[in-house]
């Protein structure tokens, strides 16, 4: 007999695709969670973790909201109907936080990132961040600022 509430033997869980370098180019002031209008495929391929979010970026168009760029491989498993791989997928979000977004990526150097695709409640999510480009020297005094923590860390892990 099995147990009440755990997952079947060999379930899959949905994989979380990361967009890393987001973090490292943009300084993020602001994030959203979106809805993703996905075909068939791109839901099956999305939930086995083959997507890429390193290109893309998003952008208001008709008071819509548009990720661009994002590279969702095609599924195996289908027959003869594909999806196209980088088309531009509208996102699911409430007019307010659209004009929010908006007027917030219309600020110089602003920009409406993609941070992170995963599944929730059975549904396919987008979170979104609004950043302000990091500078060279930024990038470079977090690298410094890092380094010199993990070596605290490293001493006092030595003492204690």
């Amino acid at each position: 007999m099995s147990k009440k509430g755990g997952n079947a033997k060999g379930a899959v869980e949905p994989k979380s695709i990361q967009n890393r370098r987001a973090r490292y180019d943009y300084e993020i002031l602001e994030t959203f969670e979106a809805g993703l209008v996905l075909t068939g495929t791109e839901v099956k391929s999305l939930y086995l973790g083959r997507a890429h979010l390193a290109d893309a970026y998003c952008r208001v168009m008709d008071e819509e909201i548009w990720v661009l760029n994002m590279d969702i491989e095609a599924y195996e498993m289908a027959s003869f109907a594909q999806h196209e791989r980088r088309r531009d997928r509208k996102l699911l979000m409430h007019k307010k936080e659209i004009r929010i977004l908006e007027r917030q990526a219309m600020e110089k150097g602003m920009a409406i990132i993609p941070l992170a695709c995963y599944f929730k409640n059975g549904k396919a999510k987008l979170q979104i961040g609004v950043g302000r480009g990091k500078s060279h020297h930024d990038k470079r005094d977090k690298i410094a600022k890092d380094e010199t923590r993990r070596e605290v860390e490293r001493l006092q892990g030595r003492r204690g």
